[in-house]
């Protein structure tokens, strides 16, 4: 084919591919997927804060138990049997209503003498039966007396008292309230001194603590102490509740005024 016909066949060509070329669809950047909490480049300051608050308890649980010891263990549960309930309807008629009385614990198990000689077989001394007992006392006022009732009408061991809050979810809230100001002072004062400005909070969890109950160690002894025709004093504590928060803040990277 002459050379001066090739030229213009080569542009009728590109003219005809054009239109097809142009019509093809431009793909769309990929457009990276939301990281929580803010995107991977975002930068961020963590901060932890602890609060407390402290409340009057208003509630208190006494572990009673009777242990009665027998040859068999038919006669060590019968007996068991008699002086709790005789303690439990000692604490009914004291007033305190049938329901707030919840048995924990029951066992039942045989008891040996320690041998007297080296290699000698331990001698079976009879089965002891313990029977355990939680009553929940919504007047403080009355734990003292309620426990010289108890301890009167047969009860033999005093396993603690536990002091409590009917309602903690208010020192709980108290408690996180504290826990988030703390927090939010914290991530000032080092945005402050790191020369950032704090964004928005992105993410925050917590640990609420609960209260802690009486040493068992100290009531016992108070017990042991006490005589037998004076209350025994139970002074309750005032409970701590605590709550660590952890909160994350997004630091502000908008240019200030006249940056």
């Amino acid at each position: 084919m002459p050379a001066g016909r090739i030229a213009p066949l080569l542009v009728l060509l590109m003219s005809a591919l054009a239109p097809g070329a142009l019509a093809q669809p431009r793909q769309p950047a990929p457009v990276p997927a939301p990281v929580p909490g803010g995107s991977t480049s975002e930068r961020t300051l963590r901060v932890e804060g602890l609060g407390e608050a402290k409340a009057a308890p208003d509630e208190a649980f006494l572990t009673l138990a009777v242990d009665t010891l027998a040859p068999t263990a038919k006669a060590a549960a019968e007996d068991n049997a008699r002086k709790m309930d005789k303690v439990m309807t000692a604490l009914v008629q004291a007033g305190i209503p049938r329901k707030d009385l919840e048995t924990n614990n029951y066992a039942v198990y045989p008891e040996y003498q320690p041998p007297v000689k080296p290699n000698e077989e331990p001698k079976l001394r009879g089965y002891r039966v313990s029977n355990t007992v939680e009553v929940h006392v919504r007047e403080l006022a009355r734990v003292g007396a309620l426990l010289d009732t108890a301890l009167g009408a047969g009860a033999n061991r005093v396993d603690g008292v536990r002091f409590g809050l009917s309602k903690p979810e208010v020192a709980q809230g108290e408690a996180l309230r504290n826990a988030v100001e703390r927090a939010r002072q914290s991530a000032q004062v080092l945005a402050s001194s790191l020369g950032v400005k704090l964004g928005p909070v992105l993410d925050a969890s917590t640990v609420t603590q609960p209260e802690h109950p009486i040493p068992v160690e100290r009531f016992q002894a108070r017990a042991a102490g006490s005589a037998a025709d004076v209350t025994t004093p139970i002074q309750p504590q005032e409970q701590t509740v605590t709550a660590t928060v952890m909160l994350v803040f997004a630091i502000d990277s908008s240019p200030g005024p006249g940056r």
